[in-house]
């Protein structure tokens, strides 16, 4: 089976060909951090109108990049949440649109499960041969730690209850004047550093929370405290102008994050048997947090997957594969797709 697949969930217009052995024929990603970077993140109505001028040249160039046609294509598939509802629509109608006027059948991919398949994507490790396993979702919009059974069962076991961790980089670079995003520019910058310099709190919610919704709160986290703290710092010791200094913050501030990150996803790891440990979403690509997994999950025997970089942000190959792997939303006479913002796995 072949897919055709339509990412725009955030700020990347993106299009895939990828089929049910998760091979990648073609994966065009449009990217619009420049339009965004003079205002220090995501701006909703400028993403929308991005992703309606972007949609069609991305299509016409993942079917020239896969040197293929529809009529390869045995089924379209789109991301329907969770997201921005406004940039959503767009790649949900284009989406319909293809499916109606090819006849083809239309498959709705929730984006969080999505990312957990993209560490499938381009290689030869089977999905259900690895389940169940505990996955790691951290982007810039999601922080959430899932349990998958199958393709079709996820139970979701903790998650942020405000900012996400890519959020808390951006907000952070934000403030040390580092610009838009702030993730890679800190990551690049923490190497340099004493990660040691400045002891930040622990991102851990309150157990008495009104966010946490049933959840374990040993298994979430809080990192909107993280940023305050900060501007805190900042404000009692304003910057003295070197370099050095600049890294030592972020090399702490980043700690923070990563050591929540691997804390809460050791203890969820340690309660249950599961055969391997699965980490997507764009913040994967830090270095830190990919060092610290990896020996984190070394000392408890269990395998990391990681996604190639290329499929750590927001793509369609992600959405494609999980499609022709089986799992989505298929549309008939009974069924439609609507675009969702929801969290919910």
């Amino acid at each position: 089976m072949k897919v055709f697949a339509i990412e725009s969930s955030c700020d990347e217009t993106s299009a895939a060909i990828v089929d049910s052995t998760g091979k990648v024929y073609a994966n065009v990603v449009n990217s619009q951090i420049d339009i965004h970077r003079p205002y220090g993140g995501v701006v909703p109505e400028i993403a929308s109108r991005a992703h309606v001028r972007n949609i069609q040249p991305v299509i016409i160039k993942t079917l020239e990049a896969a040197d293929s046609s529809f009529d390869a294509i045995d089924a379209i598939a789109v991301t329907y949440g969770p997201g921005l509802a406004s940039s959503l629509l767009i790649g949900l109608s284009a989406a319909k649109s293809l499916a109606m006027s090819l006849d083809k059948p239309l498959i709705g991919i929730n984006h969080l499960k999505a990312h957990i398949y993209s560490v499938f994507l381009d290689n030869d490790l089977s999905f259900e041969q690895m389940c169940p396993f505990l996955a790691l979702v951290v982007s810039g919009g999601h922080t959430s730690i899932v349990e998958v059974e199958s393709l079709t069962s996820y139970k979701l076991l903790g998650q942020t209850i405000d900012d996400a961790a890519g959020e808390a980089f951006d907000k952070a670079a934000n403030l040390l004047d580092l610009g838009y995003p702030g993730g890679p520019t800190i990551d690049k910058l923490a190497r340099s550093g004493n990660s040691k310099y400045v002891k930040f709190p622990k991102c851990r919610p309150s157990e008495t929370s009104m966010n946490l919704n049933g959840l374990d709160p040993k298994l979430c986290f809080s990192f909107s405290g993280l940023k305050t703290a900060l501007m805190y710092y900042l404000k009692k010791n304003p910057l003295n102008g070197t370099e050095q200094e600049v890294c030592d913050i972020a090399a702490s501030y980043q700690e923070a994050i990563v050591s929540a990150l691997e804390s809460r996803c050791e203890i969820a790891l340690k309660a249950k048997t599961y055969k391997a440990f699965a980490i997507g979403g764009g913040v994967s690509l830090n270095s830190a947090l990919r060092e610290q997994m990896t020996k984190m999950a070394e000392r408890n025997s269990k395998p990391i997957l990681l996604a190639q970089p290329k499929y750590c942000g927001d793509n369609a190959a992600m959405i494609a594969g999980l499609a022709a792997a089986g799992a989505g939303i298929v549309t008939d006479e009974n069924t439609t797709i609507d675009a969702t913002p929801s969290l919910a796995i």
